[in-house]
């Protein structure tokens, strides 16, 4: 088995062979599982900011981070052109087994020569950035794959409540201003006994993507908010 970790379970789940789940380790010293079946959901079983968010798409959608496909695949039966991107070649192979037509194995830093209507970033997608040092330079790229009035949706979440014992409320200025942003997560990922590398990932509070998003001439709207810090945004060039 490669380091291709989440693929391999994706395959494993498509053909059924589904006996576990992709357990995660985070640098929070927290321990879960993503478990295989909600990653292979359908319209009804997503939460309301992705529901939402599939309902803003227009025109020809990118989606970022794919996956499975689940949200490729919805949108392409309701007659978008869709194209599903991921740099996991299992993920990849899973997407053309479910039958989304238009695919692209690649990371998104390295993809361009095309241009959307809607770039799609679900799952915290947002968090390929790694890093909020890194994020401006993310966002900039992305700017670059859309058309004129396209639009860049994502969700993110806001994880300060991690941090209840260290700061009051939602100030995080605390944190912020710490050696690294509070968002910035380390994790690995384990299936079937073996574990990938460690990988960085950024959940970003609204508040840092709007100065962010500004920084590189995007606006930053706030769509609606979920039930557990989590809220899904459109921004658009200005």
């Amino acid at each position: 088995m490669s380091k291709d970790i989440l693929g391999h379970a994706l395959l494993d789940f498509q053909k059924g062979r589904y006996f576990e789940d992709i357990k995660t380790f985070s640098s929070l010293e927290e321990e879960d599982v993503i478990p295989l079946p909600y990653l292979f959901r359908t319209f009804d079983e997503m939460p309301l900011l992705e529901k939402k968010a599939l309902q803003l798409c227009q025109g020809s959608v990118l989606d970022v981070g794919a996956g499975a496909g689940s949200h490729s695949l919805y949108l392409q039966k309701k007659g978008f052109e869709v194209t599903a991107l991921d740099a996991s070649q299992g993920a990849i192979e899973t997407c053309r087994l479910r039958g989304i037509q238009h695919t692209a194995q690649t990371t998104i830093e390295t993809f361009s020569g095309k241009k959307y209507d809607t770039l799609l970033l679900l799952m915290n997608g947002i968090g390929l950035a790694g890093t909020l040092q890194n994020l401006g330079d993310f966002l900039a790229h992305l700017k670059k794959l859309l058309r004129p009035g396209g639009q860049l949706i994502l969700d993110s979440s806001n994880i300060i409540y991690m941090f209840e014992e260290e700061v009051a409320g939602d100030d995080h200025d605390a944190l912020a201003t710490s050696e690294s942003y509070y968002g910035e997560v380390a994790f690995t990922m384990c299936y079937e006994g073996v574990q990938s590398e460690p990988f960085s990932w950024l959940y970003v509070d609204f508040e840092t993507l709007s100065k962010v998003a500004k920084q590189q001439n995007l606006s930053c709207e706030l769509i609606c908010k979920g039930e557990h810090y989590d809220y899904l945004a459109r921004l658009r060039a200005l």
